[in-house]
């Protein structure tokens, strides 16, 4: 069955195998590398090019991050946001700087006491926040402990009477007692009975503060109309107690005859009873008709609004030209504004109501039981401030009550003391932090 071959083809058939083995192993070694090869390629190409871009989505990243100008505002809230105007005009005013700047983002963190806000400012840092804000004094001082530890962060805290700061620790408020002056003088002409409560937190400066500018448009309305006005304080013992608050409110009209109601705190409490009661009412921080649709213009005569943005996007200027020796401290009034995203220039404060601004802000069916006088006086005070001409704290001579907050080293002045002479303007340090008395004529209620 099997031919036998001859020495020589037994011979030539190794050579001739071992080249066929030769060839064999070539073209597999060459197919296995080849194979091998595009696999690799494959796996490396894809390897390096999911390398590639993850290094490049990461180098993009970080450029975004260190290059493109990005700049993150946290705001940390003392308060819930919903209902109420304080946190709410703040909130505002970051969205309104996010809608402004492409390269500004917004976040906040809400319900922040002075325990928590430290170590809720890191976590906000360690997600890029660049500024960081505490929107009351006795949540936001905290922050002042880790401005050295981060020296490249911005941080910020709102002023009640302490003006503590470091070269990146910011104090601010905005100068609201120019617009509650404008709403004085709409609640003097606007009272019947003659009498006006004010639903508070508790004596601080800043309360005082505000207050005091009230006080001094009722008085000027009152003068102007030959009126006798009583004006009614008492204090809730914080700013958000729904139910002290509402107690009040009824208080002032049941026993005190109040027809013009406003407030220093931070619930629509007092809003409800002056409803229910169909008095007026003097709205503070915001626009409470036109942005939250809280009662209507049968009931809300006039507010004030914030816009904090204001403020804030002075940090945000200096922040973004590189300054490391920002203004410490930030006292803006009505000279001062903002062009939003949607063209509309805003002062730091104004009167507003149902979205409608100055004179425009009083309610119609108030509006006719408001005497000529009261209007113009209304309408050009505002147009001073506006224009930096005017100031009621200037103007005014400033004289004790012989009540307020007696201060470490600053007792309340007596009652009946001029402790500063009209024409003379107060510096704002005195403004903030030593305007520790309720002017003459205040009756604070125990």
């Amino acid at each position: 069955m099997f031919n036998k071959l001859s020495k020589n083809e037994d011979r030539r058939i190794p050579r001739v195998l071992l080249l066929l083995l030769l060839l064999v192993l070539a073209l597999a070694m060459t197919q296995c590398t080849s194979s091998g090869g595009d696999d690799g390629d494959s796996d490396d190409a894809t390897d390096t090019t999911e390398t590639t871009d993850t290094t490049d989505t990461a180098d993009s990243g970080d450029a975004a991050e260190a290059d493109d100008g990005t700049i993150t505002l946290a705001i940390e809230h003392f308060s819930v946001i919903e209902g109420t105007t304080w946190s709410g005009a703040h909130n505002r005013a970051g969205q309104r700087l996010a809608e402004k700047y492409p390269n500004v983002e917004y976040v906040f963190r809400e319900e922040v006491g002075p325990d928590v806000a430290v170590p809720y400012a890191e976590e906000l840092i360690a997600n890029g926040a660049d500024i960081v804000i505490g929107n009351a004094e006795f949540m936001g001082l905290p922050l002042e402990e880790i401005a050295d530890k981060y020296p490249d962060v911005y941080f910020g805290a709102i002023i009640a009477s302490d003006l503590s700061t470091k070269r990146n620790f910011i104090r601010l408020f905005p100068r609201q007692y120019q617009a509650l002056y404008l709403e004085g003088l709409i609640a003097g002409a606007l009272t019947e009975t003659g009498n006006i409560g004010i639903v508070s937190a508790f004596p601080s400066v800043q309360v005082i503060r505000r207050t005091n500018g009230f006080v001094l448009g009722v008085q000027d309305a009152a003068e102007m109309l030959g009126k006798e006005i009583n004006i009614y304080v008492k204090y809730a013992g914080d700013w958000f107690l729904p139910p002290e608050e509402r107690g009040i409110a009824e208080t002032l009209v049941s026993e005190y005859n109040v027809d013009v109601i406003t407030q220093q705190t931070d619930s629509g409490s007092p809003l409800d009873v002056a409803v229910e009661q169909g008095i007026w009412f003097v709205g503070k921080d915001m626009d409470i008709v036109g942005f939250y649709g809280w009662a209507d213009t049968n009931t809300v005569a006039v507010s004030f609004d914030t816009r904090w943005e204001v403020l804030y996007d002075t940090m945000i200027q200096e922040f973004m030209s590189g300054n490391e020796n920002p203004e410490t401290v930030l006292y803006l009034g009505m000279e001062s504004s903002i062009t939003l995203a949607d063209g509309t220039e805003v002062p730091t404060v104004d009167i507003m109501n149902d979205g409608k601004v100055g004179i425009d802000a009083i309610s119609p069916a108030a509006l006719p039981l408001i005497p000529q006088e009261i209007l113009d006086l209304v309408e050009q005070r505002r147009a001073q401030m506006i224009a930096g001409e005017w100031d009621p704290f200037t103007d005014h001579a400033l004289v004790s009550n012989g009540t307020g907050l007696e201060l470490e080293g600053l007792p309340v002045p007596a009652a009946g003391e001029e402790v500063k002479p009209a024409g003379e303007a107060p510096t704002a340090e005195w403004l903030l932090s030593q305007f520790n008395f309720d002017l003459l004529g205040v009756t604070i209620l125990e």
